[in-house]
């Protein structure tokens, strides 16, 4: 017996004016008609549940591959930047955290400027960010009761794509920040190299991902709530063209996944490859500043 699915509506205008765009395998993507925002639907429940993250939490995030990738130095080192830039300190939530290794590394480098906590719907990963020092909370993140706590920021690093409704994530995340708190996003870009010249064979169009922004329906989902700071491209892997062209589109496993996670992470720290990484550094560059990178990157705040 099939699966049962959802029928979606958009998730950044709310209308049901889809038509088809791609479909790859069982994967049906539509672009809104209103807004012309790229999605998912129907999906499957375990998605819009999050039954799914529960249930292969240990055999892909838990992957000795992932985690070795996950908590390495240089895994988060774009992001961390990033947010060191705009939040010197503070009260800092990951949704999304899984195994806890963004707020591990942001603890690690700068011990006593946070107070961090995570939260996901993945049981096994948040066990084992608790045994890495991690303080989590479970559960949905839309239904948690904070009481009176406020935060200074709320991450969402790859995660808004996954989500069936990110406008609720979004708006939850509004009420539960300071006035002028800050709010980080990172998502893939559908406008970015990999996406123009791969398609339907790029191995991020896949059944997870259930919302597919550009730059302008990030803007659209985003603003209604928050003041942008910043949005900007980053990212770019070139292993990823060559395999996912090379591949002709094949389902890529997680096992597959976790691989080339590690290799890119091994690539990043072998001192060896510092002028090629020089190189890589300047192609990134110039591929953000036309809008062509593999992520989209934003910093909103909470006016008042």
């Amino acid at each position: 017996m099939p699966a049962p699915e959802v029928l979606r509506h958009c998730p950044v205008c709310g209308r049901d004016e889809s038509k088809p765009y791609l479909q790859k395998g069982t994967l049906r993507l539509v672009r809104c008609g209103h807004c012309s925002m790229l999605y998912a639907s129907p999906v499957p429940v375990e998605f819009v549940s999050g039954q799914y993250y529960d249930r292969a939490g240990a055999d892909y995030y838990l992957s000795p591959t992932k985690l070795e990738s996950d908590y390495a130095p240089v895994r988060f080192e774009r992001e961390l930047r990033l947010f060191r830039r705009h939040c010197p300190g503070g009260g800092v939530l990951d949704v999304g955290c899984s195994s806890g290794a963004f707020l591990f590394q942001l603890n690690g480098r700068f011990p006593g400027c946070y107070e961090t906590l995570g939260t996901d719907v993945s049981g096994a990963p948040l066990d084992y960010a608790e045994s890495r020092g991690v303080p989590v909370l479970r559960g949905d993140f839309r239904r948690q009761d904070f009481g009176e706590k406020r935060f200074d920021a709320v991450t969402f690093w790859a995660v808004i794509e996954h989500l069936p409704e990110p406008r609720q994530f979004l708006d939850k995340a509004w009420e539960i920040l300071k006035p002028n708190g800050l709010c980080f996003l990172l998502v893939p870009n559908m406008e970015s190299l990999a996406a123009r010249f791969l398609g339907r064979r790029y191995r991020y169009v896949y059944a997870q991902h259930l919302n597919y922004f550009t730059r302008a329906t990030l803007l659209r989902l985003v603003e209604t709530r928050f003041s942008v700071i910043e949005l900007r491209g980053t990212h770019f892997n070139p292993l990823v063209l060559w395999q996912d062209w090379r591949s002709d589109g094949a389902e890529i496993s997680n096992r597959e996944r976790a691989d080339l996670l590690k290799r890119t992470t091994s690539a990043k720290q072998n001192p060896l490859l510092t002028p090629a990484k020089a190189l890589y550094k300047l192609a990134e560059r110039a591929l953000s500043a036309f809008n062509l990178a593999d992520n989209l990157a934003a910093v909103l705040r909470k006016e008042g």
